[in-house]
């Protein structure tokens, strides 16, 4: 009998066994496959509009909290949520980041979250041009949720990743105590009073 074979692979290749969290990576992944699965297929399978659209919406409703509370922490150390002043009503997005030294990204893990998060808007936009090119109006509403939330998150992990950077980048400036430590908190402090 032969003893097994450790799994071979690259950090970063694309299989999900190389993952420091695979089930919650296999869930992201199913949850981001199956609201565009139901959509596409639901077409020509169901017939139902109701039915396609309501299994979308929870779908879709189920990916946007488990990629924002769950996946996003998980896979890449990444989190993000939106307050609201109740004196000013004034609302604004906070980044959360793990601390650079406690928290090790795993390659695998780290592509299959980007490449999930950028590839299902591209996904909800070519089923809107669809829709439109086939003159299907009806269905325009539930493209235009999917594409709000999965823009959403797409542009807050994205800010959020490059707060996470800016953070790094500004803290290690800081510790020297120096010219760099001034620039850097200049810059930062500029780069957060934009947006």
């Amino acid at each position: 009998m032969e003893a097994a074979q450790p799994l071979q692979g690259n950090a970063g290749d694309l299989s999900w066994r190389l993952s420091s969290h695979p089930i919650t990576l296999l869930t992201f992944l199913a949850f981001r496959i199956s609201s565009v699965l139901v959509y596409f297929l639901g077409l020509w399978i169901l017939r139902s509009m109701i039915m396609i659209f309501i299994i979308t919406i929870l779908l879709l409703a189920a990916d946007f909290y488990y990629l924002k509370n769950i996946a996003g922490r998980r896979l890449v150390g990444l989190r993000w949520w939106n307050e609201v002043d109740p004196q000013t009503g004034e609302s604004k997005w906070v980044f959360e980041s793990s601390e650079p030294g406690t928290k090790t990204i795993n390659a695998t893990d780290s592509r299959f979250f980007w490449l999930a998060l950028y590839v299902q808007p591209v996904l909800w936009v070519v089923m809107a041009i669809l829709a439109l090119v086939r003159l299907q109006l009806l269905w325009l509403p539930l493209v235009i949720i999917a594409l709000v939330l999965t823009i959403m998150n797409t542009l807050a992990f994205s800010r959020c990743d490059k707060f996470s950077h800016a953070s790094n980048l500004a803290g290690s400036a800081f510790s020297t105590g120096n010219l760099a430590g001034n620039i850097a908190s200049n810059m930062v402090g500029r780069w957060f009073s934009r947006g």
